[in-house]
């Protein structure tokens, strides 16, 4: 009996020390491909960006297909300029111009009526279609020029002190509009009652010292 049973614990150590490795090796298995799994790019590969060519992915990287954009000399252009500014390139062209400041709706209908030119997509222009167009936006007043223009009107109506020029001080709308309710870009944030009235009783303390100051 004794006999029997040092066999039987012989014949059972080797196959729960087998079962053991058969783990520890199944989680080694399980842990990389997880890892594997984890370091798998998101996003596609810088070759695929910068060249627009669509190579080989490799099997652990992943491809999203890419819209080849206009190339002029190799580069890819993914905007319009015109006027000094980037346009939008996947908008029509009347509302694309819009992002110009100075050219809104009307004028960018007006464009392209005098251009006698089609309402197509900005990316799908030619290039001497961008040229005419930036010549007949080159005839306006856009941009910095226009910007220059309106704030010298602005100091010029102050310097005189006429009625829209003293309203532009004020930092109030002068074109006849309500100020009871609206105007709150201009006037700022509310203020309390209790702050108005604080703001009250130090203006009139204020104005009591200068006069007796001015009377010594």
């Amino acid at each position: 009996m004794h006999y029997a049973s040092e066999r039987i614990s012989q014949s059972s150590t080797p196959s729960s020390s087998s079962t053991h490795k058969l783990i520890t090796l199944t989680s080694h298995a399980v842990l990389t491909k997880m890892a594997q799994t984890l370091a798998m790019p998101l996003a596609p590969s810088l070759s695929v960006i910068c060249n627009g060519r669509n190579p080989n992915p490799l099997s652990n990287s992943l491809s999203f297909p890419l819209r080849n954009p206009n190339k002029v000399g190799g580069l890819s252009i993914k905007c319009v300029r015109v006027g000094g500014v980037e346009i939008p390139n996947n908008k029509r062209v009347e509302f694309s111009l819009q992002y110009v400041h100075g050219i809104g709706r009307t004028r960018a209908r007006t464009i392209l009526i005098d251009l006698n030119m089609e309402n197509k997509i900005t990316k799908d222009l030619s290039e001497e279609e961008l040229t005419i167009i930036r010549d007949e936006v080159s005839k306006y007043m856009i941009e910095g020029d226009l910007r220059r223009f309106n704030a010298l009107n602005i100091r010029r109506l102050k310097e005189i002190q006429c009625y829209r020029g003293i309203r532009h001080i004020q930092g109030l709308p002068c074109r006849g509009q309500r100020t009871k309710n609206n105007t709150r870009t201009l006037k700022g944030k509310r203020v309390t009652v209790a702050g108005k009235k604080k703001a009250e009783i130090n203006e009139i303390r204020e104005t009591k010292l200068s006069r007796k100051e001015n009377k010594d």
